[in-house]
């Protein structure tokens, strides 16, 4: 399992005085898919328009590459502000295979300062039910200090 102590303090050294979202991107997606093997794609979709993402800065093989807020789970934590946790990416409906390997997911809203949604962090695993509350609060917990500050 992650330290996420660990990982939340080498995030904060490594974006400290960063206001660029891209580049905040780049560092967490990189920092966080290597703190865990259950990791098997790590990436952030940006809002680029009215009920639309695209993707951003990722670790792991080729993503989809935009998704609409109507579809998949990243389009509906963006649609509904929710984090998605899925255990099974078969048993969601509409689920978007954007890698065969890709077994559970999890999906957290990503907001600015001003509150607005700028996009959300998709973690997929190649094993069932891999993802805790634990991650979704702790994950959420950086992406608010990261991105809420700016």
């Amino acid at each position: 399992m992650i330290d996420y102590d660990a990982l939340a303090a080498r995030i904060r050294a490594l974006t400290e005085g960063e206001t660029d979202e891209v580049a905040l991107m780049a560092t967490l997606a990189c920092e966080i898919h290597q703190s865990d093997d259950r990791f098997d794609w790590t990436g952030f979709y940006r809002v680029v328009a009215p009920e639309l993402l695209k993707i951003g800065p990722y670790q792991g093989g080729h993503g989809c590459l935009v998704i609409p807020f109507s579809r998949g789970v990243c389009g509906a934590a963006a649609r509904t502000g929710a984090v998605q946790m899925v255990a099974d990416v078969d048993a969601f409906p509409g689920h978007i295979a954007c890698a065969s390997s890709t077994r559970s997911e999890i999906v957290l809203p990503v907001r600015g300062k001003d509150g607005r949604l700028i996009g959300v962090l998709d973690i997929d695993s190649n094993l069932p039910d891999a993802f805790t509350t634990e991650d979704a609060d702790r994950l959420g917990g950086i992406l608010g200090d990261t991105f809420g500050e700016i």
